[in-house]
């Protein structure tokens, strides 16, 4: 059973952040109930190619994009903007635990299904709203878009070679992380309604859940004054931490520790490193970073990735390949951990928790649009 099968969800958001938030509930065992708009449904029903396909290797009408973020819901076409329809999601949300919406700022109130109109008729209600910028503020009523907000909360700024181009990350970060955080924030006001009988409403922003993914690069800022710059694949506290070429390719280094840097000499048979007082410690690397950088780029310019990982490993050096999605989805960890799934036949990727006495629910495909209008 999972560990949410005792819980409603009404999905009345599209794209990505909202999606993935209830995608995450209905995989904990949620059940969710995807409201779609019937001329033509989540706008990521056409974000393609590329599309799924058919059991004769047509492509269908659904794209991977949709099918990445609406895995076990039911979906069903309802007209907002008429008065039936309203009616309708009102009488969903009087049965429901959890609401998730993306509407711009009051675009909810327009029809009827803001949150204190509905927590009317449903006090216990849990009512997630997911915007660009949150329901307050100077930027409040702005379109947020994942691109734009990784540009607006510095992450972009961070991201790419010292001297190249601001560089986004390459998936939809914002929208993943406050789909995350949203999920969080919805299991903490479950949490609380089973103390209090009462609901609330969550207020969540793409915005600020990117400022608050940035970690550390926020700290470096908020005690120095100085905003960090762009390093490339190098760390700002730590050396060596970073991607190195080997005379085949790229691998990754990262070393935490001092004892880690002591494994990497001994393993490249460079155990000056350890005496030589510009590699003493973490500071000293950091101080002299070129030096650092520069003499472990000539000894690994004389191994090849095949042969200098196994040694690496050995040796307890946190080292790795740089794989591609193609090589990391057939990784043996990832196949051992079952990390891909095919509900119904169609390929996916699971909700990356596994509990000891509960089940992730991973029994249904995304929907059809309309699927399930007459259930």
């Amino acid at each position: 059973m999972g560990a949410l099968s005792h819980i409603k969800v009404l999905d009345l958001s599209r794209i990505l952040a909202g999606p993935w938030a209830s995608q995450v509930l209905g995989d904990l065992g949620a059940e969710v109930i995807k409201v779609e708009n019937p001329q033509g449904g989540d706008d990521t029903r056409q974000w393609g190619p590329p599309y799924m396909q058919d059991e004769h290797g047509h492509a269908t009408e659904e794209s991977a994009y949709f099918m990445c973020a609406n895995r076990n819901k039911r979906s069903v076409c309802i007209d907002m903007r008429t008065a039936e329809g309203q009616d309708k999601l009102r009488e969903l949300a009087r049965d429901c635990d959890v609401l998730i919406e993306n509407f711009k700022v009051g675009g909810a109130a327009k029809y009827g299904l803001d949150y204190t109109t509905l927590s009317e008729l449903n006090p216990g209600l849990v009512y997630c709203s997911i915007t660009g910028f949150g329901q307050d503020g100077p930027r409040a009523h702005k379109a947020g878009y994942d691109f734009m907000i990784q540009g607006m909360t510095g992450i972009m700024e961070i991201t790419g070679e010292p001297e190249g181009m601001p560089q986004k990350v390459g998936v939809a970060f914002a929208d993943v992380f406050t789909g995350l955080y949203g999920v969080i924030g919805i299991q903490a006001a479950l949490a609380q309604r089973a103390r209090t009988g009462k609901g609330q409403h969550i207020d969540m922003a793409l915005f600020d859940c990117m400022l608050a993914a940035q970690a550390n690069q926020n700290l470096n800022y908020l005690t120095t004054g100085k905003s960090p710059k762009r390093m490339g694949n190098a760390h700002t506290s730590i050396v060596p931490y970073q991607v190195f070429p080997v005379s085949d390719g790229h691998i990754v280094i990262a070393c935490g520790n001092n004892r880690q840097f002591h494994n990497l000499a001994r393993a490249l048979e460079r155990e000056d490193w350890i005496t030589d007082p510009r590699f003493a410690d973490n500071a000293a690397r950091l101080a002299h970073r070129a030096e650092a950088v520069e003499q472990i780029v000539e000894v690994l310019s004389h191994w090849r990735k095949l042969d200098v990982l196994p040694v690496l490993e050995a040796a307890g050096v946190p080292s790795g390949p740089i794989n591609t999605i193609a090589e990391a989805l057939e990784d043996p960890q990832t196949l051992h951990r079952q990390m891909r799934i095919a509900p119904e036949g169609i390929p996916g990727v699971r909700t990356p928790i596994k509990f000891s006495d509960a089940q992730l629910q991973l029994l249904r495909a995304a929907p059809g649009l309309g699927e399930h209008d007459e259930t």
